[in-house]
């Protein structure tokens, strides 16, 4: 659902599972896409599927880095999200570290993305309905969008100075300037999502301007 300077979403994780994104997206991204660096985004209901997930697509070596979804809900833990609990996440990572080819000695992360959306809600009125309704089937969602910005902006910072790690910045880049923004803050690189499902060429025009521009 949209609204004023952003959007609100509840479309889950859908994907084609491992073995198809192993044996098809991937082998087609290593033809088509010489350029790109992929970045596999692993998702799991318990720590054994982001393991498992790892473990498979190792060896894949069109695939730069893996990037560990911890927000989403750990079922062994009642719904609580991985990234929630120092102990939890850091077993995690050590866990897909120990899954792929590389281990680092100290099994951490190393760079971090941020941010994910943040929780949100919204309601319509509708008489046919009985009136107050919610404007997505599931209640509440993720806000995401330009709305979203200011938050990623000061997330990358605060994680960039307290860690030291390279910072993926998140959240509401749809023009250069936005760009600009998550960098000054200390990101090494950007994402696009919601801008990329408005125009899928997004991401596209925002490489030729910064090339052009800076």
């Amino acid at each position: 659902a949209e609204f004023p300077g952003g959007m609100i979403n509840s479309v889950g994780l859908a994907n084609p599972g491992v073995e198809r994104v192993a044996t098809v997206e991937l082998p087609w991204l290593a033809e088509h896409l010489s350029r790109a660096r992929v970045i596999v985004n692993v998702v799991g209901a318990v720590p054994e599927d982001y393991v498992a997930v790892v473990r498979r697509l190792s060896g894949l070596k069109v695939i730069t880095a893996f990037e560990l979804n911890v927000s989403c809900p750990n079922t062994e833990r009642g719904g609580e999200e991985f990234g929630a609990n120092r102990q939890v996440l850091a077993s995690l990572v050590r866990g897909c570290r120990d899954a792929t080819d590389e281990v680092s000695a100290a099994a951490g992360a190393d760079g971090l993305s941020v941010v994910n959306t943040i929780p949100g809600i919204l309601y319509h009125w509708n008489a046919s309905e009985g009136g107050q309704t919610y404007r997505l089937g599931s209640a509440n969602g993720g806000v995401s969008g330009p709305a979203l910005l200011p938050v990623g902006v000061l997330a990358t910072r605060r994680v960039s100075e307290r860690t030291g790690l390279p910072v993926i910045g998140v959240g509401g880049i749809r023009i250069p300037a936005d760009v600009k923004q998550y960098l000054e803050a200390g990101a090494s690189l950007v994402a696009v999502g919601t801008a990329a499902l408005a125009d899928p060429r997004c991401p596209q025009h925002l490489v030729a301007a910064w090339e052009r521009h800076g």
